[in-house]
C-alpha cells in the first residue's frame, strides 16, 4: 500500500519546554496544540508545517517507550509516519513482505488508526502507518 503522504515526523527530548522554546524561536512559530497521551506516557507539543505535522515528545514517567529511546540514543529524530488509506491493510501488507511489527493490530487514535513498523526492519527508524481524517 502506496503512503499519501508523510503525516508526521516526531523527536525525543527530555524537557519538552525548553525544546519547544527553542524550536519555536528556530521555526517562528507555536505548537499548534499540546497533548498527553496517558498510554504512552508522552506530553507531545504538535506544529503544522504545510501539510506535514512535526511533533516533540518528552516521556511523562521516566519508564514510557520515548525514556528508554532517549536513554539508548539520545535525544533527536524518533519516528516517521506515513499517512495511508487503510491502516490495518497497510500493516498486514508489511506482514506479508517479511516486516517486523511492533503492532499486531492497529491501535485507536482520536478518529483514526495507526500501527508501528519494528526499527530492525526499517534501518533503524521507527516507522508508523496512520489513516483517517487529518
Amino acid at each position: 500500500m502506496k503512503p499519501e503522504r508523510i503525516d508526521h515526523i516526531c523527536m525525543v527530548v527530555k524537557k519538552l519546554d525548553e525544546a519547544v522554546e527553542n524550536y519555536n524561536r528556530l521555526l517562528e512559530l507555536e505548537p499548534e496544540e499540546f497533548y498527553v497521551n496517558e498510554d504512552e506516557k508522552l506530553r507531545v507539543a504538535r506544529y503544522k508545517i504545510g501539510e506535514v505535522y512535526f511533533e516533540i515528545m518528552e516521556d511523562t514517567t521516566g519508564d514510557g517507550d520515548v525514556a528508554r529511546s532517549i536513554e539508548k540514543r539520545g535525544e533527536g529524530l524518533f519516528l516517521i509516519s506515513f499517512k495511508v488509506p487503510n491502516t490495518e491493510e497497510a500493516l498486514e501488507k508489511a506482514k506479508r513482505k517479511g516486516y517486523r511489527t511492533i503492532d499486531e493490530k492497529p491501535r485507536p487514535w482520536r478518529n483514526s488508526q495507526y500501527a508501528f513498523l519494528h526499527p530492525s526492519s526499517t534501518n533503524g527508524t521507527l516507522v508508523e502507518f496512520i489513516d483517517g481524517p487529518d
